[in-house]
């Protein structure tokens, strides 16, 4: 097992140390918010890929791969979702880097970072098509491919760890 397990820890640092959406969203909220903000962000964003996970142990990730309609549902909700964002920006730009303290809605930081990644059908692809080569014949494939997406979590959030402390 530890002939499977290196190449796939190896292959999983690399993908976690390149930037991408999960890591400018939690820069963005660590220059921008707080700490603690930026925290729950990566909470959100790891517990995102444990969702990916399940769907790709329970072999729904087999459906987004075949189907493609399920697959471009979950693209235009990603899409959506991020026009909703930018619009956001537009609308209600920031006119410093320093927090409004005047502002009465305080957005779930956790949720934000679900979502982002989520909905973003990148991660989704990236378990269907990695994960499966990574699972020995002889093991429970929703145990094993748990135990993967668990190592990448645990190693996101440590690489994520010196966006927020």
């Amino acid at each position: 097992m530890f002939e499977i397990l290196i190449p796939y820890t190896i292959a999983i640092v690399i993908l976690t140390i390149t930037p991408g959406l999960d890591t400018t969203l939690i820069i963005r909220t660590a220059t921008l918010e707080t700490r603690q903000k930026a925290f729950q962000t990566a909470l959100g964003i790891n517990f995102g890929c444990m969702v990916w996970g399940i769907i790709v142990a329970c072999g729904l990730g087999a459906l987004l791969a075949t189907s493609e309609l399920a697959f471009n549902v979950l693209k235009w909700f990603g899409a959506a979702y991020l026009a909703w964002l930018g619009l956001q920006l537009l609308v209600k730009p920031r006119s410093s880097l320093e927090n409004n303290i005047n502002i009465q809605r305080t957005p779930n930081w956790f949720l934000k970072g679900f979502f982002c990644n989520i909905l973003n059908p990148k991660v989704g692809l990236f378990y269907i098509t990695f994960l499966p080569q990574f699972i020995p014949n002889d093991v429970t494939p929703f145990i094993w491919v748990m135990g993967l997406v668990a190592i990448h979590v645990v190693l996101g959030f440590f690489g994520q760890a010196y966006l927020f402390l």
